[in-house]
């Protein structure tokens, strides 16, 4: 039997949404849609700080999966305006310019929270 190991970040949501910041099953690690929040409940109101965040959360969810940015083989992001991809983009090669994932972004019309400018998931395979 494959067994699914649930990873939790302590989002308040997770209980009563009912999701897992990640979930391991064999080899594959999925990452749900992850909001640029601090653990205060802040956000800051810069894209590319938002992606750094959205991107620690991700790494974070990744290692307690036991994978790591490496094992990445698809990002979304998703942007409420099209004039932050290039601040988004920016953090987002940082961490996987060598990695390279398929990766799409997508222009939405918003998120669950006005100050979210971007949410971003990560699928991994070890």
């Amino acid at each position: 039997m494959t067994e699914k190991i649930l990873i939790s970040s302590g989002s308040p949501f997770e209980t009563s949404v009912g999701f897992s910041r990640a979930v391991r099953v064999d080899d594959r690690v999925l990452v749900a849609g992850t909001a640029p929040i601090w653990p205060d409940g802040e956000v800051d109101p810069d894209p590319g700080a938002q992606a750094a965040r959205c991107l620690e959360i991700i790494g974070q969810a990744l290692e307690d999966a036991g994978a790591s940015f490496e094992n990445v083989v698809r990002t979304r992001t998703y942007l409420t305006d099209a004039a932050h991809w290039e601040a988004v983009a920016a953090e987002h090669g940082r961490v996987f310019a060598t990695v390279r994932p398929a990766s799409t972004m997508v222009v939405v019309a918003g998120l669950l929270d006005p100050r979210w400018l971007i949410e971003m998931e990560a699928e991994a395979i070890l």
